[in-house]
C-alpha cells in the first residue's frame, strides 16, 4: 500500500543512505519529485538520485553540512527556483556519538545537538515562508524512542531527540492556520548498516526489550513518512507517531 504523492516536491536531509534513503525512494515511489542533501557519500547519494529518475521522477542532490543554516537556506532557495515550489520536508539528518556522561565531552555533546536539533531549525525555517506562501506543506521530523524513554550512555542523543518533540509541537501551533503540518516519526530499534554489524547477544538483547520481540527496518519508517507527507494525513499536525514495535509503552 501507497499514499499518494504526485505533483508534490519533497527535500529529505541526510537521504544517502539508511533511513534517508529508504524515506527518498518512498516518497519518489508515491509519485513525488525528490531532493536530498548528503554530508559526505556523494556516491551514495548520486546512486539514491539514479534510482529516482529511473521510476521517472526528478531528483536533485544537495552537499550540505546540516548545521549550516546559510546552506538550508541556499538548498530551499535553489529547490523552489528550479521546482516552483516544496511541498514536503523531511528533517532526517542526524548523527550518535555515544558514552556514558562521565566520559562525554562538550565537543560529543555539541556536535550531536547541533547537527540533530539545530539542523531542524535551520531547515524548517528556511522552508516556512515558501511553505506559508503556498498556503500548504508537511513538516516531517524523524526523532527517536529515546526521546521519549531516554537510554543510557545517549544523554545526549536522547536530548536532541526529545528537544525535536518540544520543536515539533510548537511549530505545528505557529503554521496550523496557513495549512502547514508539522509531524514526528519517532522510529524505535532498525535494522541498518550498523546494527547488521552487532553480535548475536546483542541482538538478543535488544529484541527481548522490544514488545513484538523483533527490530523494524527502513521501510516501516518510510511508510510513515509517506503517510504524513500525503494528504491522507491532512488533519494531523503535532503529532509523535511511533514506530518502534511497541517500545515506547
Amino acid at each position: 500500500m501507497s499514499f499518494s504523492l504526485e505533483g508534490k516536491t519533497c527535500l529529505v536531509t541526510g537521504a544517502s543512505r539508511g533511513i534517508g534513503k529508504a524515506i527518498a525512494l518512498a516518497l519518489g515511489a508515491a509519485g513525488a519529485d525528490v531532493a536530498l542533501t548528503y554530508a559526505r557519500s556523494e556516491d551514495a547519494a548520486k546512486d539514491v538520485q539514479a534510482q529516482l529518475v529511473a521510476m521517472g521522477r526528478k531528483a536533485m542532490i544537495f552537499q550540505a553540512d546540516a548545521v549550516s543554516g546559510t546552506r538550508a537556506e541556499e538548498v530551499v532557495n535553489e529547490l523552489v527556483k528550479a521546482w516552483g515550489r516544496l511541498d514536503i520536508l523531511v528533517n532526517n539528518a542526524g548523527i550518535t556519538k555515544d558514552t556514558l556522561i562521565m566520559r562525554m565531552s562538550e565537543e560529543q555533546w555539541d556536535d550531536v545537538i547541533e547537527t540533530n536539533l539545530k539542523s531542524v531549525f535551520n531547515y524548517s525555517k528556511a522552508v516556512v515562508r515558501p511553505m506559508m506562501k503556498q498556503r500548504a506543506g508537511s513538516v516531517i521530523n524523524i526523532g527517536s524512542v529515546v526521546g521519549v524513554s531516554g537510554n543510557a550512555g545517549q544523554t545526549n542523543y536522547s536530548a536532541s531527540k526529545a528537544g525535536m518533540i518540544g520543536f515539533t509541537k510548537s511549530l505545528a501551533k505557529e503554521l496550523a492556520t496557513r495549512n502547514v503540518r508539522v509531524n514526528l516519526v519517532a522510529p524505535g530499534y532498525i535494522t541498518t548498516d550498523m546494527t547488521d554489524k552487532l553480535n548475536e547477544a546483542t541482538l538478543q538483547a535488544i529484541n527481548s526489550a522490544i514488545p513484538m520481540g523483533k527490530p523494524g527496518n527502513p521501510e516501516d519508517i518510510a511508510m510513515a513518512v509517506q503517510y504524513l507527507a500525503s494528504d491522507a494525513s491532512a488533519y494531523v499536525t503535532g503529532a509523535v507517531l511511533h514506530v518502534d514495535g511497541g517500545m515506547a509503552m
